[in-house]
């Protein structure tokens, strides 16, 4: 049985490109959660903008208030947004970089994480406003073993989705390729194939 997933969005983090074992994983849990699936596809290795002093400017300026120029510094991350409000399921190959995230998806992160668009505040604290969502981080390591004290990744991504309003998060375990690339593929093969099921 297949999620019935109506639009993913694949976003793929991995500096490799044919040769990156989240990446072919990521495509592989498509074809399981749904194959006829829209998918919206974001590869943020490409490059992403960094926040600067007239992003934030432009950002904390009030929607009707902003001038032409603050409406295209924020073009790139309205879109980002956008694309995120469209999906209902979200895979994203997470490739542990020195016992974190990779650059280029930390600055996704912060080109969502829009106060009025995926969260907002609220005297009990923030709240996220994608709600009704559910996310796949495929994940592998050369040795960080997931969970343990040294991955400061799963443990970030958990909480930047949890902070926009995404907390359904399912974790795909190809960590620990060091050990044996073949057993770490297994291993997050099986558990995509018990998605299936």
């Amino acid at each position: 049985m297949t999620h019935s997933a109506s639009t993913i969005l694949r976003i793929d983090s991995s500096a490799r490109s044919a040769q990156s074992s989240t990446r072919i994983l990521t495509r592989e849990l498509i074809a399981i959660l749904n194959p006829n699936a829209a998918t919206i596809e974001r590869n943020v290795a490409a490059g992403i903008p960094f926040v600067d002093e007239d992003w934030v400017n432009a950002n904390f300026t009030p929607a009707e208030d902003r001038s032409e120029s603050q409406q295209q510094k924020l073009a790139y991350s309205d879109n980002l947004v956008q694309e995120l409000k469209d999906a209902d399921t979200i895979v994203i190959g997470l490739p542990i970089y020195n016992f974190g995230i990779p650059a280029s998806l930390k600055a996704w992160v912060d080109m969502i994480a829009r106060a009025r668009l995926t969260f907002q505040y609220t005297a009990s604290g923030p709240e996220g406003l994608l709600k009704d969502k559910r996310a796949f981080l495929v994940v592998s390591s050369g040795g960080t073993p997931i969970g343990s004290d040294i991955d400061f990744a799963t443990t970030y991504m958990r909480q930047a989705l949890k902070f926009v309003g995404i907390t359904d998060i399912t974790i795909i375990d190809a960590a620990e390729s060091g050990k044996g690339a073949d057993i770490a593929m297994k291993r997050a093969r099986e558990q995509v194939s018990a998605i299936a099921a």
